[in-house]
């Protein structure tokens, strides 16, 4: 079993920024690689970003290349999105998942293969 729990959400303007935290609490959480997703309101959910288990690989999608980062400490069971230049389009709940565990380390994060999922975090970007 492994629980996620995200915090760092909040109010922001446009062009500021935040840090969402992922933390996990349970095994094999080094075995796992950790995707980000968010829902707006009235939309479908869709993949933000993701990380490898060792952290080595990452992908994120077109809408947020070059403004949002994602890192992990697997000592501390922990991940990290921080996000720059945060647009209006980017209000969501942000939730984070992680995939099934295995021993490759890629940064694939289907929705179709998450095993667990967080509740989310909040984040809205408004003047």
């Amino acid at each position: 079993q492994l629980q996620l729990v995200e915090s760092g959400g909040g109010l922001v303007q446009p062009g500021g920024s935040l840090r969402l935290s992922c933390a996990a609490s349970g095994v094999t959480f080094d075995y796992r690689a950790i995707g980000w997703f968010r829902q707006a309101p009235g939309k479908e959910r869709e993949g933000v970003s993701c990380i490898s288990r060792s952290g080595g690989r990452t992908n994120y999608a077109d809408s947020v290349q070059g403004r949002f980062t994602m890192s992990r400490d697997n000592a501390k069971n922990t991940v990290w999105l921080q996000m720059n230049s945060l647009k209006a389009e980017d209000t969501a709940v942000y939730i984070c998942a992680a995939a099934r565990a295995n021993l490759r380390d890629s940064a694939n994060c289907d929705a179709s293969a998450m095993d667990y999922w967080g509740k989310g975090t909040l984040v809205t970007v408004s003047s």
